[in-house]
């Protein structure tokens, strides 16, 4: 019997996002839909060859693969936005060059695709909270977190509290826990004056912290797979309001 039936937009009613995530991750895939969910909202996931440790080598090595990663993402069907899941890989690799590499992968997609990345989106955050002294929490060894200290002072920030875990291993990053992670982020929002503090990594867990560590701060509290679920939530034309998420996500 062959059976009738009809056609519509899809899960991707009101938005598509397609999101390249390192192979080590294992946080993002966790938090980002809870960040975005909503109906008519379809997120997308491929992942993208990454090392065990974080370093600038390992990071710069994926912008070859990245093409390979966006590829993999649904084909013949519009994106609104792409996001590349890794601050420091934005960091080593460049925000433009990850766009360049994304859009290579999918020309036919670029009349209405944007990309975006942490990096670029907790830029974007703090300029919408009107923030301009950040406190900073990364996992990361020097190198690493030196780098992007560097890339958001290019950006118009003036780093204030700085804390590092000095962690290269991605394995231990996502082993973290919570309240490890909300203990730093007010350590470090308290040993300098500051509009907010931003933990770096999408690989720590931060989602659940967030609000807490923000009532014990009195401020703007910022990770990178919130700020980057947000600027994707923008780029789209869909309001970002969600309880729980922080004041990013107040609306």
């Amino acid at each position: 019997m062959r059976l009738d039936y009809t056609t519509d937009h899809g899960a991707a009613a009101r938005a598509r996002f397609g999101l390249v995530v390192l192979q080590v991750d294992e946080t993002i895939e966790d938090e980002f839909p809870r960040l975005v969910g909503r109906d008519g909202i379809a997120v997308h996931f491929t992942r993208v060859r990454s090392g065990k440790e974080v370093t600038g080598e390992t990071l710069a090595a994926q912008a070859a693969d990245l093409p390979v990663a966006a590829a993999l993402l649904p084909p013949g069907v519009p994106f609104d936005v792409i996001g590349y899941a890794c601050t420091s890989g934005a960091t080593v690799i460049g925000p433009e060059n990850v766009a360049r590499a994304v859009r290579a992968a999918r020309p036919d997609d670029f009349a209405t695709t944007r990309v975006t990345d942490p990096l670029t989106a907790v830029g974007a955050a703090c300029r919408a909270l009107g923030v301009r002294r950040l406190g900073f929490v990364t996992p990361y060894v020097a190198e690493v977190s030196t780098a992007m200290r560097t890339a958001l002072e290019a950006d118009g920030l003036e780093i204030a509290g700085f804390g590092s875990f000095e962690q290269a291993e991605e394995r231990v990053v996502a082993r973290i826990s919570p309240g490890s992670i909300e203990r730093a982020v007010v350590e470090v929002g308290r040993s300098e004056p500051c509009d907010a503090v931003f933990v770096s990594c999408t690989n720590a867990r931060t989602l659940d912290v967030i609000e807490t560590a923000e009532q014990r701060l009195g401020l703007p509290v910022l990770s990178s797979t919130q700020a980057l679920a947000w600027h994707m939530l923008l780029l789209a034309g869909i309001e970002a309001r969600r309880p729980g998420c922080g004041r990013l996500f107040a609306g």
